[in-house]
């Protein structure tokens, strides 16, 4: 019965964390010459369809397969809407990055009901460019071997997720132990934070002080591409509250002779 079970968990959480967003072009190896960069995908199949998706972002990107060695080189596109069609056409720049083989892959952040999808293609080939790649993009190239790009990130937090959850002793649902993360120490491009506190009926703090650390920053003087942070997802709030009737009656109406008093306080 425990077999079965963890085995019906496990095919659920496989059919919902493979790609809805599937790239056909360009497709995986190719050698692109043209600085016109031509997109075209298509639904997978799987959950959650491209029809239940709002919204998308595409970037290009360069590097290896994790995220802390592969970068976002260029926003190709800001607010795509998945109902305008299946296709795009984007001008690149020579400068973005170097002539390797296989350097490039698309990424797609689709917003969802519930949360966000990310989705890659696989890598091909920019042979009209200039430009250098960064160390740690280097590095990266050098771990990855073959065609394929990295591995969707499903933070969709759905009735799905749930339910293949509620079968299983200590799995959390998509995203529950990244809420307990300081948020200075999360890296990847979609941030967890905490619910907010809830304020108190009295005030008894002193002086303010900040929950927690400030966040580090660097004053850039160039352009140095698109956010590592593509969105921050709050904790669902987490308490509750309860009412009941008052059981006070409710104080009398005032008679004449009060109102009356009350009028001549206010007698020249």
């Amino acid at each position: 019965m425990i077999l079965r079970s963890l085995l019906l968990l496990a095919t659920s959480l496989l059919s919902f964390t493979l790609a809805d967003v599937l790239v056909t072009t360009p497709a995986a190896g190719a050698s692109i010459a043209s600085l016109t960069l031509n997109v075209a995908w298509k639904d997978s199949g799987s959950t959650p369809k491209i029809a239940d998706l709002a919204s998308y972002q595409l970037f290009l990107c360069a590097g290896g397969n994790d995220e802390d060695n592969y970068i976002q080189l260029a926003t190709l596109v800001t607010t795509g809407d998945f109902a305008d069609g299946n296709s795009v056409s984007v001008t690149l720049t020579t400068g973005l990055g170097g002539n390797v083989q296989n350097a490039y892959f698309l990424k797609f952040i689709s917003a969802a009901t519930g949360g966000t999808v990310v989705n890659f293609s696989d890598r091909f080939s920019l042979t009209g460019m200039t430009g250098t790649f960064p160390a740690a993009v280097t590095a990266g190239l050098k771990t990855v071997t073959g065609t394929a790009g990295p591995a969707t990130q499903n933070n969709v937090q759905s009735s799905q997720n749930n339910a293949a959850a509620a079968g299983a002793d200590a799995i959390p649902a998509n995203g529950a132990s990244e809420y307990s993360v300081p948020y200075t120490m999360q890296t990847a491009s979609i941030r967890y934070a905490p619910m907010p506190p809830i304020a108190q009926t009295k005030i008894t703090a002193k002086n303010a002080s900040p929950q927690w650390p400030t966040s580090a920053y660097t004053v850039y003087k160039s352009n140095v591409g698109a956010p590592n942070a593509v969105t921050t997802h709050t904790e669902v709030f987490t308490f509750s509250v309860s009412s009941r009737e008052a059981t006070v009656a409710a104080a009398g109406q005032p008679t004449d002779a009060a109102m009356q008093k009350y009028l001549n306080r206010w007698k020249d």
